[in-house]
Parts: C-alpha cells; sequence; structure tokens
C-alpha cells in the first residue's frame, strides 16, 4: 500500500478554495480574529503553491532532539551534507537537498530555505521533482528554531515525523504537531528511526505502543516505518513512499485538501444549528411601531389635527370674528412641521429639522427593548458570535436614529399645504353675509341719524313671516349674523372631520418614512448579517466537501 495512488487531481478543490476565498471577504468581524488569520494565509499559501505548479514535492524531515533527522536525511540523500553529533542543537536552519534539473530555485525562494544542495542526476528517474528538507528540532531550546519549523510545516506538501525510542512519545511533538494534524493524515508518515537499538523481543510492542498512540491522536491510517539511519534498516521503504509521493504529483494538491479539512472543521462550531435566515415580520412590526411612537407621530397627527381645525376657523368663519383665528401661530408652526405655512415656502425637505423634543425616555427604552427581542429572536440558537454580529448590526445606529427619524417627520408631506375647494365657496358666501349685515347696520344707522334729527324717514319695507313683520335693514343686520355664525359652526365641525382625516394621513406617511429609517437603520442590518451567515456556513460546507 502506498501513500498516495496515481489518480486524477481532486476535482473539489478548485470549488473549495473559493468558498475559501469567500469566507475571507465574509469573515471580518464575523469569525474570530484567529481564524480569519489562519484562514488569510491559507488563501495565500494556497495561490502561491498552485502557482508553483506540481512539478516539485517538498517533503520535509521533522522531529525531537537526538532523533537522528540528519542522519536520516543525510541516509536518503546518500552523500553527508547535514551535519551530525552529540551536541544539540546540531541543525540550526532548514537545509535542502534538490532532485530537480532546474534546481527548484522559486520553490525554494517561497520557502524561504536558502541551504540548498542540487543533487544533479542522482536518483534523478525516481526521484526527479523531490525536495527535501531537514528542519531544526521541534523542542530546540531556541524559539527561533521552533518558529522556523512552524513556519514550514505549515508550507511544505509531505511531513516524515522522526521518532525515536526514547522520545516516541514525547509530549511536545504529540501535543503541538501532531494531535492538531489529525486532518493531515494522507500527507504524513512517521519514521521510527533508531530502531536497530530497540531489542527484538521488544519490537513488535514498541510499534504498537506508538499506532495505538496515534489512533487515540485520530491519525490511526498514518504508517509507521521502522527505519535505522545508521544500518540502513527500512530505508528501501521510506524512499519507496518518496518516490510514490514524487511520482503522483499530488503532494501539494493533497496537503492543501488537508488544510482546507483542518480549516472547515475549525471553523464548523461558528454555524451550529439552522437558524434565522431573514428578520421576522412580527418584529419588524415591533420595532417600525416603537420607531413610529418615538418619532412622536402620535404629537404630530395631533398638531396636523389643530392646524387644519385652526385653518378652517380661519378660512370659513365669520369674517369679524376670523381674525381671532390668525392672531395665534398654528400648533404645526410651533413644531415646525413642513407645510405649517400655506404659502408654501416650507415644503417638506430632510435638510430642515423640526422643533419636535425627540424621543421621551419611555419611547427610547421602548425602541431598546424591541431592538433587543429583534435580536434575541433573530440569533436564537446561534452560537458566538452571531449574537455578538447581531446586536451590532441592530444597534450600530441607535445614536443616530433620533436625527434620522427628525429627518423623515421633515422629509413627510402631511397634507398640510393644501386647502380644501370648499373652503373658497364658504368663505365668498361669508363675505356675502358679512356685507349683508354691515348694508342692515348701515341702513338702521342712517335711520336712526334721520330720527335723531327729525327728519322724514323713507319708506321702511318690511318682510312678513308668518305673521311677523320684519324690517328689512334689521332682518339684513342679524341674518347676516346669525347665519353667519351658523355657517361658521357648522364649516368648524366639518374641518373637524377633515382634521382627523389629515391626522391618519400624516401618521401613515409618517409611518411609511419611519418604514425606510428603520429598513435602512436596523432591519437591513440585521437581514444583511443573516444572509451573511447563510453565505459563511454553505462556504464552510463547500470548504469541508471533498466530493
Amino acid at each position: 500500500m502506498t501513500l498516495l495512488t496515481r489518480s486524477a487531481p481532486e476535482p473539489a478543490l478548485g470549488r473549495r478554495l473559493a468558498a475559501l476565498d469567500q469566507i475571507v471577504a465574509l469573515g471580518p468581524d464575523r469569525l474570530d480574529p484567529e481564524a480569519l488569520r489562519i484562514a488569510e494565509r491559507l488563501s495565500g499559501k494556497a495561490a502561491q503553491r498552485l502557482r508553483l505548479g506540481a512539478e516539485h514535492t517538498v517533503v520535509a524531515l521533522a522531529g525531537t532532539t537526538g532523533s537522528g533527522k540528519s542522519s536520516l536525511f543525510n541516509a536518503l540523500v546518500g552523500t553527508e551534507i547535514a551535519t551530525t553529533g552529540m551536541r544539540r542543537p546540531v541543525t540550526s536552519t532548514a537545509q535542502a537537498a534538490v532532485w530537480s534539473p532546474d534546481g527548484a530555485a522559486p520553490m525554494l525562494d517561497w520557502l524561504g530555505v536558502q541551504r540548498r544542495h542540487h543533487l544533479g542526476e542522482e536518483g534523478a528517474d525516481e526521484l526527479s521533482g523531490l525536495v527535501l528538507l531537514d528542519l531544526p528540532d521541534v523542542d530546540s531550546v531556541k524559539v527561533d528554531h521552533r518558529l522556523e519549523v512552524d513556519r514550514l510545516v505549515e508550507l511544505v506538501d509531505l511531513v516524515v515525523w522522526v521518532v525515536d525510542p526514547q522520545k516516541y512519545a514525547d509530549a511536545a511533538l504529540h501535543d503541538h504537531y501532531l494531535r492538531p494534524l489529525q486532518t493531515h493524515a494522507d500527507v504524513t508518515v512517521v519514521a521510527f528511526n533508531q530502531f536497530d537499538r530497540v531489542p527484538a523481543g521488544a519490537r513488535d510492542g514498541v510499534l504498537a505502543d506508538l499506532r495505538g498512540l496515534l489512533k487515540r491522536e485520530g491519525l490511526g491510517s498514518v504508517p509507521v516505518l521502522p527505519v535505522s539511519a545508521r544500518t540502513g534498516e527500512g530505508l528501501p521503504a521510506l524512499r519507496a513512499r518518496l518516490v510514490d509521493a514524487v511520482a503522483a504529483h499530488e503532494a501539494s494538491v493533497r496537503r492543501l485538501s488537508a488544510d482546507l479539512g483542518a480549516l472547515a472543521e475549525e471553523l464548523a462550531p461558528v454555524c451550529g444549528p439552522s437558524g434565522a435566515t431573514d428578520v421576522d415580520r412580527a418584529d419588524r412590526t415591533a420595532v417600525v411601531g416603537a420607531l413610529t411612537e418615538a418619532s412622536g407621530a402620535d404629537a404630530v397627527a395631533v398638531a396636523v389635527a389643530r392646524t387644519h381645525r385652526s385653518r378652517t376657523r380661519a378660512a370659513t368663519g365669520w369674517p369679524v370674528t376670523r381674525w381671532l383665528a390668525r392672531m395665534r401661530p398654528s400648533a404645526a408652526t410651533r413644531l415646525g412641521l413642513p407645510g405649517a405655512r400655506l404659502s408654501g415656502t416650507d415644503d417638506p425637505s430632510e435638510l430642515v429639522r423640526t422643533a419636535l423634543p425627540g424621543p421621551s425616555a419611555v419611547q427610547q427604552a421602548r425602541v431598546d427593548t424591541a431592538l433587543r427581542n429583534l435580536v434575541d429572536r433573530s440569533a436564537a440558537g446561534l452560537p458566538d458570535p452571531w449574537p455578538t454580529v447581531l446586536t451590532r448590526a441592530a444597534t450600530g445606529r441607535r445614536d443616530q436614529l433620533p436625527d434620522l427619524l427628525d429627518r423623515a417627520v421633515a422629509g413627510a408631506d402631511l397634507g398640510l399645504g393644501r386647502r380644501p375647494r370648499w373652503w373658497a365657496l364658504i368663505r365668498v358666501v361669508q363675505n356675502v353675509l358679512a356685507l349683508v349685515a354691515l348694508a342692515g347696520a348701515l341702513w338702521l344707522l342712517g335711520l336712526f341719524v334721520l330720527d335723531w334729527f327729525r327728519l322724514p324717514e323713507p319708506p321702511m319695507p318690511d318682510v312678513d313671516a308668518g305673521g311677523w313683520e320684519f324690517p328689512v335693514p334689521t332682518l339684513m343686520l342679524l341674518g347676516g349674523v346669525v347665519v353667519g355664525l351658523v355657517l361658521g359652526f357648522l364649516s368648524a365641525r366639518l374641518g373637524a372631520l377633515g382634521a382627523r382625516r389629515r391626522a391618519a394621513l400624516a401618521r401613515r406617511r409618517i409611518r411609511s418614512r419611519v418604514e425606510q429609517v428603520a429598513a435602512e437603520a436596523v432591519l437591513e442590518p440585521v437581514g444583511a448579517e443573516l444572509a451573511a451567515r447563510g453565505e459563511l456556513c454553505a462556504a464552510i460546507s463547500r470548504l469541508r466537501a471533498r466530493r
């Protein structure tokens, strides 16, 4: 059984890499920063590695101090390249042995490996394209050595972990490297070096112990090869693994596939169970209702009704008392509402502030409650960080809401600038009645003057009404006044009906504009985050799927 079989490249890799790019695009402010950095590094690594092609296969020998990595490296190369000895650490920087006619310079430049040994035609038939790295010790006392190992282990295509009889269960190796790489079993080999030092009777037990340890770490499928760099035992089997890896030209693809799978496993908890995909209609209604109340729509509706009634009295009342309705500013004028002046010089405009007092503490509390309920229901059952993300989306513009609501009111057409047509007709009638009353008054005044000066009075026409005779001037005066007052009263009643209709219209138009504010400032951001969650989780699912 070989580590890598010759087959077509994984067809889903392109889709998985596209999913990775989508995760990187959607990740800011939604994923854990460290997980996002891992995704970004993996995206960059994938782009660079695929650009370099599959002509070269990068294999790294990694292990603990004293495991014999450098000796095994020399044995595989067939010449003394790496320095060996008792003093630790021996390998301070990574070095490479390259079986490649072109020297694999771009690949080594990307890996950042400066110590390079080109082997020319040695083993070219079997290992042409192999780049074999000897890494520093994973448990080196020098931090920069361990950082170098961490960096290269993330980049290479295949890792051969070299262990020895004394330290094959070393916690530093298993906890920090092998266990986290359980998704990379396809691109991992364990070489049990110095196996010649294990007594013959204990070999099966030691191998079984190591395999059991790897199985418990999720690496049960990783091949364990007993080798000895000193005697050459097992080297042909290890070399055959490298030959298969080079011949298949798939190690780089398999490594990327394993990296993608590991990232998918790490990101899987972000999705959790299926949750809401959009804002619930009841929550939309509650948010719009709370914001409409906070906008002062009720106060505006009352002001619109009062203004319409006062304007009706001013337009249709008895002319003698009509001026009283014009003495005081209307309720709409005091609140600075659009259309408060019939002249049309204050048309609706969001650039003009009203004189509304702003949301009260109770109204603000109701808005906060509506936003909190919106987040609670939208985030129900969702894992972190979605409750926080949805809270930020719902409340991100909370401080701007009073100004946005005031602009919504200022830009609403409240219907104050339109005069009912019947006003003009009643005004004409009232003016005629006033002139009749004035003519009657002047007529009576003339009669009084004539009587004062004992002058002969002209004939006095009378009107017979059911046996009662009324002088025409008296009837004109009283009729003009009484009928005018009655007509004014009836007009006021009619104006009250119109006031209720206009108040309802103003409330509807304000609510319509508040709905736009609610959508732009609250509902659409929350809906966008829920949609982003769906896209992100779908991308994570595609990232996990190998077929």
